[in-house]
């Protein structure tokens, strides 16, 4: 587009960019996403200071009109008028976190825009989008899950204080999902898990189930981020219940035990179990037993069925979706439940 710079007028020249380019979105002339002209660009075609034109793009900025994108420079905001703009930071995208992903859009509607980035549990990588894009967004949804909490795993990033981050988000502008995090401080959005206490209530729930096995062993990862409270639930229930328990961080190497009830938590061990017990003709939920954590199509429809403990993924995203378009703060506990199926 065109943009008009009258030299005469009383307007000041900032305020004549900013009124062409409101007015150019508005007859059609620039549309969502489009990228505008750089300030230099600007600058040069039309003579104005340099100043003039940052002005210009800063006050469509704050009004929330555009958006800069690091190295690639300002673009249109894609929302329409009223829609919120949301930027959604998750560790990765597995597939409860599909399901989260997706009830957020489908529960917006046509009510807000979301930007998904991945951190990949690295609090540097963190540090860098969130400060990318902070006084870009309405709401901030993060899943704070990394290692020692508040800390990322790779070198870069073991000094990057995480709760420090958060706390640069204005805490109405904040949404947790997942998991709480009560040290830090403000009136933000919680929808969360408790991770020992949820597991053991569901452990407790099918103590008809477990009964039967001898032994129970959880597979707990370590070269994949999972809250260590699990593991506390864990212990908690085999200490009352008076099981014998152990951990192991594989499947590898580990040959299945018939007696044996397995708490799994990555889908590869999973795998790997059904697969040692099919080898070794071990029926499912009578010889061996296999609880999964976190509720996936998959598993309600392989051979029988696996049984999980899950939360309920797209309640959370509703959950959370309705609370930022309704403006509400305050901390929500999120559903968890044991499913019962014929693995155990």
């Amino acid at each position: 587009m065109n943009f008009s710079i009258n030299e005469n007028s009383s307007t000041p020249k900032y305020r004549q960019i900013v009124d062409s380019i409101l007015h150019g979105i508005e007859i059609g002339a620039l549309h969502r996403d489009e990228q505008l002209p750089s300030i230099n660009e600007l600058s040069e075609e039309y003579y104005l200071a340099r100043d003039t034109v940052e002005k210009a793009y800063n006050v469509l900025k704050k009004d929330g009109v555009i958006q800069s994108v690091r190295g690639k420079g300002y673009f249109i905001r894609r929302e329409g008028p009223g829609q919120l703009r949301v930027l959604l930071l998750m560790n990765k995208l597995s597939a409860y976190k599909k399901i989260i992903y997706y009830s957020l859009l489908n529960t917006f509607g046509d009510k807000a825009i979301i930007d998904l980035r991945l951190h990949h549990h690295d609090a540097a990588r963190f540090a860098q989008l969130l400060r990318e894009n902070l006084g870009q967004y309405h709401y901030y949804v993060v899943m704070p899950h990394f290692y020692d909490q508040t800390t990322g795993h790779t070198a870069s990033a073991r000094e990057v204080d995480v709760l420090n981050l958060l706390a640069e988000i204005p805490s109405n502008e904040l949404v947790l999902l997942d998991k709480d995090l009560p040290e830090l401080k403000g009136n933000h959005i919680a929808v969360f898990q408790q991770f020992s206490s949820d597991l053991y209530a569901a452990l407790e729930s099918g103590a008809d189930l477990l009964e039967k096995y001898r032994k129970l062993t959880l597979i707990f990862p370590k070269d994949v981020q999972y809250p260590r409270e699990l593991i506390q639930g864990f212990r908690n229930y085999g200490v009352h219940y008076r099981k014998e328990f152990t951990i192991l961080s594989t499947t590898q190497g580990h040959t299945i035990e018939p007696g044996t009830a397995y708490i799994v938590l990555e889908d590869s061990d999973l795998a790997e179990l059904v697969r040692q017990a099919r080898h070794h003709s071990l029926q499912l939920g009578c010889d061996v037993g296999i609880l999964s954590f976190n509720e996936t199509p998959l598993k309600e429809v392989l051979a029988d069925g696996i049984t999980v403990v899950s939360t309920d993924h797209e309640h959370m995203g509703q959950t959370a979706a309705r609370m930022m378009l309704n403006r509400q703060s305050g901390k929500v506990k999120n559903p968890f439940q044991l499913i019962r199926r014929s693995s155990l």
